[in-house]
């Protein structure tokens, strides 16, 4: 037996390649639409970075894929592997764009994306071919800023590398859009949805993308339902955006065109849970209650499963929203930490320095409460729902924030909306099992020998070994997601400078390995190479939720057989 065999069987192989190579395909597809509105805008610099880009993954997907199109359909093993490889090499070639942009685009152009009257006084110069520019697009030629942003915006997770964003071309604008509406969703969501490959293997490539709930008995009918929600949704958001975005101060400033652009974008990642924005300082540029009053939804939706969704809006059954177990916690979540770090960062306004948002909304004084609380209160509103759903929307300079309200944001980093959204974390009804669970093994202490234990999930009676099962693997995820921030908080506080302590290091690890985009400061070009290496793996972990990411470097060690 060769030691190929050994690793993995010629069939294995073939499955694997050949379906990696249908995921590069539809990405080249995504860079020919991207390609096509840098045309748009005259970008051809641009429109070349993305043309060539197409081309590479084009040729290397289309290579694997027409080689090995007989390879039978994948199995649970397969779809691990696949899952895991497929976003990473999805992520590398989605660089590419960004990479390939950078340095075709002359320092010249570069410098005609940066808005005309926008103060860069205080803008660091980039070095590029002997000259410099303020231009964040310069930061992509280097190839680990272009992978980092790749995979930031497939996983959702919104941490960036471009400092300043309005000064980078509208394609790649696009393009970091574009990727995360789809990556929010899923880039095998995707693929099946497009090949309609029926039978139990789209299911397998289905779970490995850390989903498993079904709307329709077949997997296709399924992703191909939740494509047109998140579609519908996503107009929505846009028409509600432009609204609120035009009747702000900031927004009214702009042309029509340029505030439906910022509102497209927003919508796209906004419902996605991804959080890139196009804007220089997030949504914190708006400085608008109505625009963050109309994001509260808009990210809520995106924190609520799929299946709740269509029964809502299908069948009419509105009681989903309350009887549904992982609903009726994001909710209660919502409500209960809204408060808790309302009160927390009310009560220390007086030790922080322009933490909060710069102006009180506040038409008439309210007894006891000052103009600068009440700021904290609405920075902590956005903030607590834009951080359990995920998205990364920022509206404050949460670095400034005392240590406690970074922690509580770490919480609900780690946890998530519902499984079967967009959202990372480890989901609430993970977190809902760990805790039923222990409380379940205490309650067994005090029965008697022959009792008969059962326990209720979400209106599911559990016998003993049933109840197990459940407990043990959510109980392995999550311990093996919290080992995992631990170990890479700590790497992370040492190689972040002098400037920043622990709960800075651990909310940003939290904000990428819950593919969330939330920072303290620490996430930029200048961080250390090490600390930007290490929060690939982070995103791409916290995507797949470890599992599948553990059976590919199981693979990749002892191959693919027992």
């Amino acid at each position: 037996m060769t030691r190929r065999t050994d690793w993995a069987s010629r069939t294995d192989l073939r499955i694997i390649a050949r379906d990696i190579g249908s995921l590069l395909l539809m990405e080249a597809g995504l860079m020919v639409i991207t390609a096509v509105i840098a045309l748009g805008f005259r970008e051809f610099h641009a429109a070349f970075g993305f043309i060539t880009a197409g081309g590479l993954t084009a040729g290397v997907g289309g290579l694997a894929n027409h080689r090995f199109a007989d390879a039978p359909v994948p199995g649970l093993k397969h779809g691990m592997v696949i899952a895991a490889g497929g976003w990473f090499m999805v992520a590398v070639f989605g660089g590419l764009p960004f990479f390939l942009t950078a340095w075709f685009t002359p320092p010249e152009v570069m410098a005609t994306f940066v808005p005309a009257g926008t103060d860069t006084s205080a803008w660091e110069p980039i070095s590029v071919g002997g000259t410099t520019t303020v231009s964040s697009l310069a930061y992509f030629r280097n190839p680990l800023h272009a992978l980092f942003e790749s995979m930031s915006g497939w996983t959702g997770s919104g941490l960036t590398m471009a400092i300043h964003e309005p000064s980078l071309p509208r394609a790649v604008q696009w393009w970091r859009s574009f990727i995360q509406w789809v990556g929010g969703v899923g880039v095998i969501v995707l693929t099946v949805s497009i090949l309609a490959r029926p039978g139990s293997g789209s299911y397998a490539l289905y779970r490995s993308e850390a989903r498993e709930e079904k709307i329709h008995p077949s997997i296709v009918s399924t992703v191909r339902t939740v494509w047109k929600l998140v579609v519908g949704y996503t107009l929505f958001a846009f028409l509600l955006l432009f609204w609120a975005i035009t009747a702000s101060d900031y927004g009214s400033t702009l042309p029509l065109w340029e505030a439906a652009w910022q509102a497209l974008n927003h919508a796209m990642t906004g419902l996605t849970t991804g959080g890139f924005s196009v804007t220089d300082n997030s949504i914190a540029t708006y400085d608008s209650p109505l625009v963050e009053l109309v994001l509260l939804p808009i990210m809520i939706l995106g924190a609520v499963a799929f299946p709740v969704h269509y029964l809502v809006l299908h069948d009419r059954q509105w009681r989903e929203l309350v009887t549904d177990l992982q609903t009726r916690w994001l909710f209660l979540l919502l409500g209960a930490g809204v408060v808790v770090l309302s009160l927390q960062n009310a009560l220390t306004v007086s030790a922080t320095a322009d933490a909060f948002a710069a102006e009180s909304v506040l038409p008439v004084s309210v007894p006891l409460v000052s103009g600068g609380q009440f700021d904290a209160v609405r920075d902590s509103v956005f903030q607590w729902v834009s951080a359990l759903s995920c998205t990364g929307f920022q509206s404050a300079p949460i670095g400034r924030w005392v240590a406690g309200g970074k922690v509580m944001l770490v919480g609900a980093m780690t946890l998530g909306g519902a499984a079967g959204s967009t959202v990372g974390g480890i989901k609430i009804i993970r977190g809902y099992t760990v805790v039923r669970g222990i409380i379940w093994q205490f309650s067994r202490v005090f029965l008697p020998k022959n009792a008969v234990v059962t326990a209720r999930i979400d209106g599911r009676i559990l016998d003993r070994e049933e109840m197990e099962h459940e407990f043990s693997e959510a109980a392995i995820v999550t311990l093996l997601w919290v080992l995992f921030l631990g170990v890479t908080s700590l790497v992370l506080v040492n190689l972040a400078g002098p400037d920043f302590g622990y709960a800075d290091a651990l909310f940003e690890v939290a904000s990428a390995q819950g593919n969330v985009g939330l920072s303290t400061g620490i996430t930029g070009p200048s961080m250390h190479p090490v600390a930007e290496t290490m929060f690939l793996f982070n995103m791409w972990i916290g995507r797949l939720e470890i599992i599948p990411v553990l059976v590919f470097v199981r693979s990749a060690v002892y191959g693919l057989n027992p």
